[in-house]
């Protein structure tokens, strides 16, 4: 997953072209419904919408916009008023397709990362996530609260999102957004020319137990993790937002199993007994000395 966080903007209008990729057009509207180009949004937006309807981009735009306008006096602490937080999450081109409760899950993490979103805070800030590539997602917010205070943010906010998508990645099992840290080994690992493939075997009785449920496609562990994906993505295809919030409670209940799974394959390799030590090298031959009737 590679995350980039742009400058500080004054325009949400600019940010949300960039994010779809075209102008703004009163003739296109995006929809909050699941599976819709909008995958998340700050909790407090069921106040403003009506949900006989969608907005239109330029709308999504001004409701961003608002709290420029509403509290004219809010600065940041160095007195800026750039207030329009705006970031893009792509994924590796070898990763598989997320859902959408996963996809809402992922910009949930990075708003409160990014302070847009404190736990439990009612008066937190506003802020969409747009999807509309396949791969990547862009989350957009105004970090005018609603009580008119700046928000507050990380001092590192760039360092503190790349640790975020390295969470994030290990939780949905994606790659990393390093491709030389996830696909270079270290040269301690790497097998040497002429020793043979070290490859983990379970001779004890327990680790032969406990790699059986560790099994990462075939296990018992593996079938129920199967099964909660399953019901996670057809909670997640239903409308609605309890069920959305079921699919993507089942989707972090399936990483947990999976997280299980690491574990008792840990303990199966310390269970296993150590693999035998290397004998001595053979002797070389000694190159016996010739004759002297063969000496010039």
């Amino acid at each position: 997953m590679i995350i980039h966080l742009y400058r500080h903007g004054f325009e949400a209008a600019d940010a949300l072209a960039d994010a779809l990729g075209r102008p703004l057009s009163a003739d296109e509207g995006l929809t909050t419904e699941p599976g819709g180009t909008v995958v998340a949004y700050w909790d407090q937006l069921d106040r403003y919408t009506d949900e006989s309807r969608y907005w239109t981009t330029p709308e999504w735009a001004q409701h961003l916009a608002d709290p420029l306008v509403e509290h004219p006096f809010a600065a940041a602490p160095d007195g800026s008023r750039r207030a329009i937080l705006h970031l893009y999450v792509r994924l590796h081109p070898l990763d598989r397709e997320l859902s959408p409760a996963e996809w809402s899950e992922v910009s949930h993490r990075l708003a409160r990362t990014a302070g847009l979103a404190p736990p439990g805070d009612e008066w937190s800030c506003r802020w969409v996530a747009v999807r509309d590539k396949a791969n990547r997602m862009d989350l957009i917010g105004n970090l005018i609260r609603l009580d008119g205070a700046w928000a507050t943010t990380p001092r590192r906010l760039a360092e503190a999102l790349e640790a975020e998508a390295r969470r994030i990645e290990a939780d949905l099992l994606l790659h990393t957004g390093h491709p030389s840290v996830q696909e270079k080994a270290p040269a301690a690992a790497r097998p040497t020319a002429g020793a043979p493939a070290r490859t983990p075997a379970a001779t004890s009785p327990l680790a032969g137990i406990l790699n059986q449920l560790a099994a990462e496609q075939a296990g018992p562990i593996a079938a129920v993790r199967q099964l909660v994906e399953q019901v996670g993505r057809q909670a997640a295809a239903l409308p609605g937002h309890e069920t959305a919030a079921a699919g993507r409670d089942l989707f972090w209940a399936a990483r947990r199993l999976h997280g299980v799974q690491d574990q008792l394959g840990q303990i199966a390799a310390r269970l296993a007994p150590a693999p035998p030590a290397p004998g001595p090298a053979p002797a070389l031959p000694r190159t016996s000395t010739p004759p002297a009737s063969v000496r010039r």
